[in-house]
């Protein structure tokens, strides 16, 4: 056996979950369809209107509820979500209110997996221990944290797992079949596939690219494979569905947040619906998929 086909076997065997996201893709298994994932940076652009949309995303038709957390220098992220998340920071969002949030959506909703996304550096100045402790009581499910690489995992991945909190690790079209492994060694919950080489927000999914690419994450791991970065409309998000576990949609319902805003930058009075009206057609989109398919 190869070390590639000996890690894969380890990868595959890492996969045990009994949470939310876990309860979540195993009921889209048996409803035979994918899920729709739904990111809003918290706290933009105000911490109440913020809770609103989360509330309701759910109603809408949102699977699982990514949640970003606002960071001043999102690498990874295109225009849209870096001024989501500069919206939240002068709105005096803190990680703190992050998890204060979620605890105000857990107080109605004990279902929803929820999965904060973000970088190290508001976790590390936060503390790792104390973080990981608030989010799990907050009722956090699990963690996207973008510039942590799985070398560096006992830093934050391995402690996460053992506070009970799904590690999701991020796989691109550059991750080949050496690295994989290496990338899935820890994750669970679910892979989250980026779609396109670059930024969020700045390209459309290829979905003849995204079929192959999820076939071959698929012969390395039994985890959930949801598709992000390049997914806009609900013919996309259809698209895709076909293919993967679940569509990601995050650039399209933040661009609808800043369409929404007045010349001050406060949430003009159909704020809330137009995001939501949007996240119902991707829902639509994303079960409808297979049906047509």
């Amino acid at each position: 056996m190869s070390s590639v086909e000996a890690a894969t076997n380890m990868a595959k065997t890492s996969v045990a979950d009994s949470g939310l996201i876990c309860q979540r893709f195993c009921a889209l298994k048996k409803e035979g369809r994918a899920g729709l994932v739904t990111f809003i940076t918290a706290g933009d652009p105000d911490p109440e209107t913020s809770l609103a949309l989360m509330k309701g995303l759910v109603a809408a038709g949102a699977d699982i509820i990514e949640l970003g957390m606002p960071f001043s220098d999102p690498m990874a992220d295109g225009p849209a979500i870096q001024q989501s998340s500069l919206r939240a920071l002068k709105a005096g969002m803190t990680l703190r209110k992050v998890l204060a949030q979620v605890r105000s959506f857990r107080a109605d909703d004990k279902e929803t997996p929820v999965v904060l996304m973000g970088y190290y550096n508001p976790i590390y100045s936060y503390g790792n221990q104390k973080f990981l402790a608030d989010a799990r009581t907050a009722g956090v499910d699990g963690l996207i944290v973008v510039d942590l690489p799985p070398e560096e995992d006992s830093e934050l991945c391995l402690p996460a797992i053992e506070a009970g909190l799904n590690f999701i690790r991020l796989a691109t079209p550059t991750t080949d079949d050496v690295r994989l492994p290496t990338v899935l060694g820890h994750t669970s919950g679910f892979i989250y596939y980026v779609s396109i080489t670059g930024i969020t927000g700045t390209a459309t999914a290829d979905a003849a690219q995204v079929e192959k690419a999820v076939a071959r994450i698929r012969r390395h791991t039994e985890l959930p494979v949801a598709v992000g970065f390049g997914i806009s409309t609900p013919e996309q998000a259809g698209l895709i569905s076909r293919i993967a576990d679940a569509a990601v949609v995050g650039s399209a319902l933040v661009r609808k947040i800043a369409d929404s805003l007045d010349d001050a930058g406060k949430a003009k009075p159909a704020l809330v619906s137009n995001v939501l009206d949007l996240t119902r057609r991707l829902a639509e989109g994303v079960r409808g998929a297979r049906v047509k398919a």
